[in-house]
């Protein structure tokens, strides 16, 4: 088997079978595989692994697993001990393939081994435009406010860039097989979101010098439309999670964030910072959550890449109160 698909879901199963439909007429010069891993019990009972058989309609195998609710690291986990693939295609279920994505993931893996350079290959993974286009989607686009695919795209030509461990996200990544195995796989953390991506990259580069290589052919479509409130929450799960992830993995979260974030004074300077701050994160909050309601256009003209930057720029500390506050949460739970 030359290639294995591992997606872990969680009660998205529409998401989920536009995804597996996608990846159902993909063309490629050898065979795959498409494993699911349903994480936690759905209702009603087999909704999930209804939707994805349904949508399924390739001639290579189709498995789906059911799992006791344990994170995403954990599903893959469970998953890599059922691929049979010497490459591994890793996707979040909201992922909409293009045509030519698995092909593009096994033609850089393939280089990669000829070279005798082993690497983690990002895929290029531009978000769903959804209407009525609103200006905090095209701040998600066209800004590192999620993923730094803005900076990627600038520096895409350059082929041999190493981008490290912090750039190899699971929504649309491929790996050689044995080197995770080696490694043992993806760790689970207390706190199950987020960290085990870039903690496996780290652990790959460590070992075996494995590089993180962005492959902008290898492309799919990621059909997420995100709210700020749900953005906002997202920045103070990474905080909060990163309490579990720093104390399990201290040299990957040092090489992180360039400093102890469980050490007395990281704690007690987030605690000034989450009470110093707070009148004006509130204040930003509100003007912040307003700019779903602008049309994606009320920034346009010559100077617009500018002023979508300033305006970014403006909710970083807001961005920055979420995480910490998620931080000190943690340790003093």
């Amino acid at each position: 088997m030359d290639l294995s698909v591992i997606i872990p879901t969680h009660r998205r199963a529409e998401k989920l079978a536009a995804c597996v439909a996608s990846l159902a007429g993909q063309e490629l010069d050898g065979s795959f595989e498409v494993l699911v891993g349903v994480d936690g019990p759905e209702d009603p009972p087999g909704l999930t692994q209804r939707a994805a058989i349904a949508a399924w309609a390739g001639d290579a195998r189709l498995h789906i697993e059911q799992c006791e609710q344990q994170g995403q690291a954990a599903v893959r986990n469970r998953l890599l001990g059922l691929a049979r693939g010497t490459t591994l295609v890793f996707l979040n279920d909201d992922m909409v393939p293009a045509p030519g994505l698995l092909g593009a993931h096994l033609a850089a893996q393939r280089a990669c081994e000829s070279s005798g350079r082993s690497a983690l290959v990002v895929g290029d993974s531009p978000w769903v435009v959804h209407q009525p286009d609103r200006l905090f989607d095209r701040l998600v686009r066209e800004t590192s406010m999620v993923f730094f695919y803005d900076r990627m795209n600038q520096a895409r030509d350059d082929r041999d860039r190493d981008w490290g461990f912090r750039h190899a996200w699971l929504l649309n990544l491929s790996a050689p097989a044995a080197l995770v195995r080696e490694v043992g796989g993806f760790k689970v953390f207390p706190s199950t979101y987020g960290y085990e991506d870039d903690e496996l990259a780290y652990r790959l580069n460590q070992r075996f010098g494995t590089r993180v290589l962005y492959r902008p052919e290898a492309v799919a479509q990621h059909d997420h439309r995100m709210q700020p409130a749900e953005y906002l929450a997202r920045e103070y799960r990474l905080g909060y999670s990163a309490w579990g992830f720093a104390n399990t993995a201290p040299a990957c979260a040092q090489a992180m964030f360039a400093r102890d974030v469980t050490s007395d004074g990281e704690i007690e300077y987030a605690q000034q910072f989450v009470e110093r701050e707070r009148p004006a994160a509130e204040r930003l909050e509100t003007s912040f959550a307003g700019l779903a309601d602008l049309p994606a256009d009320c920034v346009s003209g010559r100077d617009q890449s500018r002023l979508v930057d300033l305006i970014y720029q403006q909710h970083l500390l807001l961005k920055r109160w979420h995480w910490r506050k998620g931080l000190l949460d943690a340790a003093i739970s």
